[in-house]
């Protein structure tokens, strides 16, 4: 049987980590892997998270199975946390699920059973994982353009007019904030557009929202989903927990259901539990059951609010830092687009062929793409990556 197996292509990040862990200069800058680090390259568990898993540890006095949906609590709270009071409770089908990874395997999942037919439209560029799994489970996609490569904004009018595309039942996939690969974002303004096109073209939106709290603040990271909840009859929500809990091995996420009343949401509910039987029984507790002890308990959750806004600011002084370094060695304003983005990431712009002029010069690690993961960056390697873009004529 596995003699008739094909070779697999290799992750691309991954393959990128090994290279870096093989080079064996000193001044080598990881900026790959999309994981948050600290300014000493660790990736630190939260105060909060400490304190809520020696809670557990002290008070819980099982190991049994919870629900296959997961522990409602955990819904009730992640469904606080992204929508607030965007969309009635009674609304909303929700299971736990191993990641937002998981959330949105699941997601697809349920695509594919309650409209086969349906094409998912994905931006250009997006995720990796997203066009990967649509792959593997034969649904149909299409992309619509996103990232201007000249101005590193969103190309908001490609992005228009190729959504004019989309036909009835199609679902969309949108990246909630701090869109990965690129960090640029959709204003205000333009989520409005979007919606009401969605909304005119009868097409289901689904929201990915993974970085919640690393780009303008929990509540502003949260607006573009909510509007978009609240806004249409249905819709598909999938978060994680691993950035903005720092709980990325624990394998914590949520897919929700938005849907047009109590009774759909009843069905959406028991197929949601009846997909995760069939793909791994019952969900992680562990990470789930920290993060429901901190957004219910008022000081936990303070003081996790608290050192998430830290490393939000931290991110957004290591983009200053950096757009003023180079516009210091250029004397031209072409890198402020750096300031701009949020979230962890940023795409240059640039070619492959530069990119690996810059990790062949300089040691600076990042994907072929020109995704940078500015979380990897620290006041000594700033001056390091700029020289590095400079050289390269990028």
């Amino acid at each position: 049987m596995f003699d008739t197996l094909a070779a697999q292509p290799a992750d691309k990040i991954l393959s990128l980590m090994a290279a870096y862990r093989a080079d064996p200069r000193e001044a080598k800058v990881d900026l790959g892997v999309g994981v948050y680090k600290d300014a000493s390259g660790k990736t630190p568990v939260m105060r909060a998270v400490k304190a809520a898993e020696q809670r557990l540890v002290d008070a819980q006095d099982t190991k049994a199975y919870t629900g296959l949906a997961g522990d409602p609590a955990f819904s009730d709270a992640m469904i606080g946390l992204v929508l607030g009071d965007a969309v009635e409770r009674e609304r909303i089908g929700a299971v736990a699920t191993p990641g937002g990874t998981g959330a949105i395997r699941q997601a697809l999942e349920l695509i594919k059973l309650a409209a086969p037919e349906a094409t998912v439209w994905l931006s250009n560029p997006t995720w990796p994982n997203h066009p990967s799994i649509i792959k593997f489970l034969g649904i149909p996609s299409a992309e619509y353009r996103y990232f201007d490569s000249a101005t590193r904004g969103v190309d908001f009018a490609g992005m228009m007019e190729d959504l004019q595309a989309i036909k009835a039942g199609d679902v969309v996939l949108l990246h909630g904030c701090c869109h990965n690969p690129t960090g640029a974002n959709l204003s205000g303004a333009q989520w409005h557009e979007v919606i009401a096109l969605l909304k005119a073209k009868e097409a289901i939106p689904f929201i990915d929202i993974a970085y919640q709290g690393f780009g303008d603040g929990l509540e502003a990271d949260a607006a573009a989903t909510r509007l978009v909840a609240a806004g249409v009859d249905e819709c598909l929500i999938a978060a994680s927990c691993s950035k903005n809990f720092g709980i990325y091995r624990e394998r914590t996420g949520i897919l929700m259901a938005v849907t047009r009343n109590a009774e759909a949401a009843t069905k959406a509910q028991g197929t949601l539990s009846f997909l995760n039987r069939q793909n791994y029984s019952f969900p992680p507790d562990h990470g789930a059951r920290v993060v429901t002890t901190i957004l219910t308990d008022p000081a936990l959750r303070a003081d996790w609010e608290a050192e998430l806004e830290e490393v939000r600011l931290g991110m957004l002084t290591l983009r200053q830092s950096l757009a003023d370094e180079l516009k210091r060695l250029t004397n031209d304003d072409r890198f402020d687009f750096l300031a701009h983005h949020r979230g962890m990431f940023s795409r240059l712009g640039t070619t492959p062929e530069l990119v690996e002029k810059m990790r062949a010069d300089h040691g600076i690690y990042m994907v072929g793409d020109s995704r940078m993961n500015i979380a990897g960056l620290n006041e000594a390697t700033i001056p390091v990556l700029a020289r590095a873009i400079v050289d390269a004529g990028v």
